[in-house]
């Protein structure tokens, strides 16, 4: 196939990888050599907002440009770390003097403009944690994360605050609600009691001085996904900190002049681990866009901003390959010398289509939200088997596992596990020790991925080991969806799966059935849609809903989801001996 001729990597920056000797570093690997390569507090402590941007001021880079904003409405915005490093001291600031304390939880629901960044690392500052919220939410996700976390502040935006404000007031230890009202975006007034965010930043002090967070205190907190219950709040340390780094340097291969771009929300732990602390710790120029995708305005930003290294999700990578092969042609793509992906496995013809029009290959990782950090990667010095996972990171010590937790062999379908003790493990699940003991056993961290590690020792995923669905890189739980739908006067009971998809890999895909008095028709199934979607978000609500008369229930009472599954795709149904009788 002919390439147009700007598709080409004609002057591509020429630079060593940073990690090359694999197995020799890998062999020999402590991680307190990484450590040494941080600055640290200096009292001996630990904070990642401090590694991210002050101690590149103090190392003589304060007017090196760290973020390169462009807003959805055309808006541009440029910060050094010095700029960086203010924002924060005062977000610290405000903090303080609404009377936080160590520990804190705060919460974002933000669009991606800069305010989120120095809201997101000012608390870090403060030694609260910080949980960005994915702006997508409906009211009832974003309730659950607050009541569950007990968080004490809100930062959000006049219009999202209009969709959730019939939830706040079921918050009760939600003390201060912040506005960010962006470049005077919206005209919607402050409710009472509400803080205006640009009145308290403008009165803070530019220096705070008080970060006194130690390697174990905690930092970050997202929300994750089962296959029972609500979402569960998976935190870490400032420890992660040191994984953020050293993935960055090796598995990103990030180098100090690059420009970089993840498009990733914050709200996601992408968005977070490589949308804000691996690139600053590492000292590079972050590219962030606010708007949402459009494969011809990708290609403009990468062209745009000279961006060298780009990390997507392969469901956006598989977007713009459904765009064609003519909208790169309008684009000088150059300058890119790496890119990779994450969330989901990444199909092999999407390695194959961006070596052909990108004129590079896509290296694909795996981690997730529970392990915060990259655990498993196709490294920049590696050949790249098309479809996996790629190799551990030294430090790392993976294994295919079977149900009692004992190690199979290569080539044997299992159960992926990881060794305990890594910089970035997720120190428990908010009010849910037992839930986090259950994902350890026999001396390992349960994934829930199953997957084969071949005799090269690359690793390939084969699937979730649970119901969970994976859209789009998101983890949805089937139980939040089914919960939602069960609340509309209607429905009696409901079911959801995940669907196999092309583009998003899994969509959400529910099964319901009604209560007496109610009829089967378009017009209720697009309301059981709407009311989903307006409750939930679009990414997680059900793409689509089938009415069916019962559903498949245990006789315990258990709807059983492998079975409508089964039904659906045509598979096997398997042992229907717990069946209840018809």
């Amino acid at each position: 196939m002919q390439l147009h001729k700007t598709i080409h990597k004609t002057n591509p920056p020429i630079l060593s990888p940073n990690l090359s000797e694999y197995e020799d570093i890998r062999s020999n690997f402590e991680w307190s050599s990484i450590e040494k390569e941080l600055d640290w507090l200096p009292n001996g402590g630990l904070n990642i907002a401090y590694e991210a941007i002050d101690r590149h001021c103090l190392k003589g880079n304060s007017n090196k440009i760290a973020m390169i904003w462009e807003g959805k409405n055309g808006e541009k915005e440029q910060y050094t770390f010095e700029e960086m490093r203010i924002h924060t001291n005062k977000f610290a600031n405000v903090l303080k003097n609404l009377g936080l304390n160590k520990g804190d939880r705060v919460f974002t629901f933000l669009d991606r403009t800069p305010e989120i960044y120095f809201s997101v690392f000012g608390t870090l500052k403060a030694g609260c944690i910080t949980g960005p919220l994915f702006s997508a939410f409906g009211p009832d996700p974003v309730r659950d994360r607050l009541e569950n976390s007990g968080a004490k502040v809100l930062i959000t935006q006049p219009d999202l605050r209009e969709k959730i404000k019939d939830i706040l007031h079921e918050l009760p230890e939600l003390k201060h609600v912040i506005i960010i009202n962006k470049n005077n975006r919206s005209e919607l007034p402050l409710n009472y009691g509400e803080i205006n965010y640009h009145e308290v930043m403008n009165e803070a002090d530019n220096e705070f001085d008080e970060i006194s967070t130690t390697r174990d205190d905690y930092s970050i907190m997202h929300y994750t996904s089962g296959t029972t219950g609500k979402p569960k709040g998976a935190f870490h340390r400032h420890n992660a900190a040191i994984q953020h780094y050293i993935t960055g340097k090796w598995c990103l291969d990030l180098h100090p002049d690059d420009i970089y771009w993840c498009t990733a929300d914050p709200g996601w732990v992408t968005g977070t681990s490589y949308g804000m602390c691996a690139p600053w710790i590492n000292g590079v120029t972050q590219v962030i866009y606010e708007g949402g995708f459009s494969a011809r305005k990708w290609y403009q930003i990468i062209q745009d901003y000279n961006v060298t290294v780009w990390y997507t999700a392969p469901t956006a990578i598989r977007m713009l390959m459904k765009a064609g092969n003519e909208v790169p042609k309008n684009f000088d793509l150059s300058q890119i010398r790496f890119c990779a992906s994450v969330g989901e496995p990444l199909n092999p013809e999407a390695v194959e289509w961006s070596k052909e029009f990108l004129g590079l290959a896509f290296h694909d990782n795996w981690w997730q939200t529970e392990t915060g950090a990259i655990m498993i990667s196709n490294f920049q010095f590696m050949d790249i088997k098309p479809g996996s996972m790629g190799k551990p990171l030294p430090g790392i010590f993976p294994g295919i596992v079977d149900d009692e937790g004992n190690e199979v062999s290569d080539g044997h379908r299992g159960q992926l596990a990881v060794r305990p003790g890594w910089p970035s493990m997720f120190q428990g699940y908010w009010n849910d020790k037992e839930r986090y003991d259950s994902r350890f056993k026999n001396g390992w961290y349960i994934t829930g991925d199953e997957a084969i590690r071949d005799k090269d020792g690359y690793y390939w995923f084969v699937g979730r080991s649970d119901d969970v669905i994976n859209t789009a890189g998101h983890l949805v739980g089937p139980f939040e969806v089914e919960s939602a739908l069960i609340e509309h006067p209607a429905v009696a009971e409901a079911g959801v799966i995940g669907k196999p998809d092309p583009i998003a890999m899994e969509v959400v895909k529910a099964f319901v059935s009604l209560k007496e008095g109610f009829e089967s028709n378009d017009k209720l199934r697009r309301e059981l849609m709407a009311f989903a979607r307006n409750k939930l978000s679009a990414g997680v609500a059900p793409r689509e809903i089938e009415i069916i008369e019962t559903l498949p229930k245990t006789r315990s009472g258990k709807i059983m989801r492998r079975l409508l599954k089964a039904r659906e795709l045509g598979l096997p149904e398997g042992d229907t001996s717990t069946l209840e009788d018809d």
